[in-house]
């Protein structure tokens, strides 16, 4: 599945996987939501209500560009660094180009959809 995030003019696409989790966010879009600066790692942003996680493996590394989704907080995560082993982060897919712009301040609006 492809999704475009869109912040101001500029778009970043990225691909879902075919998990259960990332068919749940993808069928929520499109989705508006500001994304904050976590640790200087990654981009977050809380979902309404959280994804269906039934058939995700206990955790997951993060490398750069992955599109996660921590269950313990019920946030969306966008990792730009690489990041170790965390138990309850579900891999929903990742960034097929650039998406550098969405890192650039420490908070940023984004309109996620479906391609």
């Amino acid at each position: 599945m492809q999704i475009t995030f869109t912040t101001g003019n500029k778009t970043c696409s990225a691909e879902l996987n075919d998990s259960v989790a990332a068919e749940d966010f993808a069928a929520r879009l499109p989705l508006t939501l500001t994304l904050k600066d976590y640790a200087g790692i990654e981009k977050i942003a809380y979902l309404d209500k959280p994804l269906d996680t039934r058939d995700a493996p206990a955790g997951h590394k993060a490398s750069a560009g992955d599109i996660t989704y921590y269950a313990p907080w019920g946030n969306l995560a966008l990792f730009k660094k690489s990041f170790g082993y965390a138990d309850g982060l579900v891999n929903l897919g990742r960034f097929t180009g650039d998406y550098a712009v969405l890192f650039q301040s420490s908070q940023t609006e984004v309109v996620i959809t479906l391609v």
